[in-house]
């Protein structure tokens, strides 16, 4: 078995792209893997995903605990042959001036060696003290390798390799040459998600077969083996299903598709039946009981949605028939009346009464803490609880709301929300938030909305 952690000097430095291109070559090799990425991110587990065929799970000090990340970790862990965590950022970033929650520190507690990607463009001879910096800087990081990226060709190579292997005694597993065909296109939050990328089984088998040439992928794997894990008791399926018979439809296509996957593999735990949809092509909902309207992209599908009048239709419908529907951020703009974005505007289901606009910078981003007004809809609602720590990412904010005929399921303690001061728009049984929630043990709300979505159900049984 083989595990290691990919991180980089800093910030956009390829260790996605490195990483998705290493996981399908890993892959074609008969392989099995589990891969992890560090932080609230959506679109790189995406990617992940795509690349190694298997779901993608996060790992996140501000919302977990270190036990629930090692045992979610060591869960998924176990049986692979080889497991990858992508971090975020450099090695070393985080907000804690301590590095308690940068990526050295997930590192050390997921006991992992680091392989660190280095972009090498415009560096030869400052590449020496630039690796025995970051190796002398926590000597409880193992940094079993590196990588150099972007390399501006065979003279370029030659000189890094000669600069590595006389300064430092960290192996070189690969010189990456710069190849603009190896770019994935970028927008507002980052990669472009593959589920929207019609060509992205391409890109990934074309960063594949460079990646094969150029790393040496046998010496990455024996540089970083470690011993049998222990498998952790399997959770797939609890002894008690509480809400088993519950179905719950939740959009998945190219303008949906923030979903966390332990947090939907918890609703089907506890005996919920998950009917995805595509928001852009079904006319209808499906039978549910309940809504979970995810994040995701919908104003480059906006014209899109709004051609789909029959679903928006039956979404507004659902939520005035006093259905429980719960919206995050891409889940809340589709409620507003219409979404504007590079100057055109477009209608959409028309529940929340206001109209979402997209900027050109963003509205609201990072993590972010929520406290409960006790207004909440779902069960245990409190104004005395713990504060939630969830994060945002949006660069739409809401426009012609009116905040003193309006109901808030939190108030912001840090972060933007939707007014800055409030969020969790409140409607009958509908709450919409620009927050993206972690059901994790400080905020379990997948159990809450299932209670949620039961009382309803109850309700309305004769």
């Amino acid at each position: 078995m083989s595990a290691f952690y990919i991180s980089a000097a800093h910030k956009s430095s390829g260790k996605t792209t490195l990483s998705i291109g290493l996981v399908r070559a890993l892959r074609n090799r008969g392989l099995s893997l589990q891969t992890f990425k560090k932080g609230p991110d959506y679109i790189d587990p995406i990617w992940l995903s795509s690349a190694s065929g298997n779901a993608c799970y996060n790992l996140d000090f501000y919302t977990q605990h270190r036990r629930e990340i090692t045992e979610l970790f060591q869960q998924y862990s176990s049986g692979p042959q080889v497991t990858l965590v992508e971090g975020n950022k450099g090695l070393y970033d985080g907000m804690d001036l301590q590095g308690e929650d940068c990526n050295a520190a997930m590192a050390k507690l997921l006991g992992l060696p680091v392989i660190l990607v280095i972009n090498a463009k415009g560096i030869t001879r400052g590449v020496a003290p630039l690796l025995l910096g970051y190796q002398a800087f926590d000597p409880d990081v193992k940094i079993a390798g590196v990588i150099l990226n972007q390399v501006s060709g065979p003279r370029h190579e030659i000189k890094l390799r000669r600069v590595v292997e006389h300064y430092t005694d960290i192996p070189l597993l690969g010189a990456v040459a710069a190849d603009p065909q190896m770019v994935i296109d970028e927008r507002h939050l980052g990669l472009k998600p593959s589920n929207e990328q019609s060509q992205a089984e391409a890109k990934i088998n074309y960063l594949a077969e460079v990646l094969e040439r150029q790393i040496d992928i046998e010496q990455l794997l024996e540089s970083t083996v470690r011993a049998q894990v222990q498998a952790l008791p399997s959770n797939a399926v609890e002894t008690v299903q509480p809400f088993a018979g519950l179905r719950i439809g939740y959009p998945a296509d190219t303008a949906f598709g923030f979903y966390y996957p332990d947090d939907m593999q918890a609703m089907q735990r506890l005996g919920a039946e998950l009917l995805p949809f595509d928001s852009l092509h079904d006319s209808h909902l499906p039978a549910v009981d309940g809504l979970f309207l995810g994040g995701g992209f919908p104003e480059t599908a906006m014209v899109e949605l709004e051609a789909n009048q029959p679903l928006l239709t039956e979404i507004k419908a659902f939520i005035e028939a006093g259905g429980p529907v719960y919206a995050e951020c891409g889940g809340l703009m589709l409620l507003c009346r219409t979404l504007t974005w590079q100057g055109k505007t477009c209608r959409m289901a028309a529940v929340i009464p206001a109209d979402a606009v997209m900027h050109e910078k963003p509205q609201g981003r990072g993590y972010i803490r929520l406290r409960e007004t006790g207004a909440m809809p779902w069960p245990g609602a409190k104004t005395d609880a713990a504060p939630i720590h969830a994060h945002e990412f949006h660069y739409s904010a809401l426009q012609g709301l009116d905040l003193a005929a309006c109901t808030f399921a939190y108030r912001v303690e840090r972060g933007t929300g939707i007014d800055g001061e409030h969020d969790g728009y409140i409607y009958k049984n509908l709450l919409a938030n620009y927050a993206h929630m972690r059901s994790v043990g400080g905020n379990r709300w997948v159990e809450r909305f299932l209670s949620h979505v039961r009382s309803c159900s109850r309700a309305e049984a004769p």
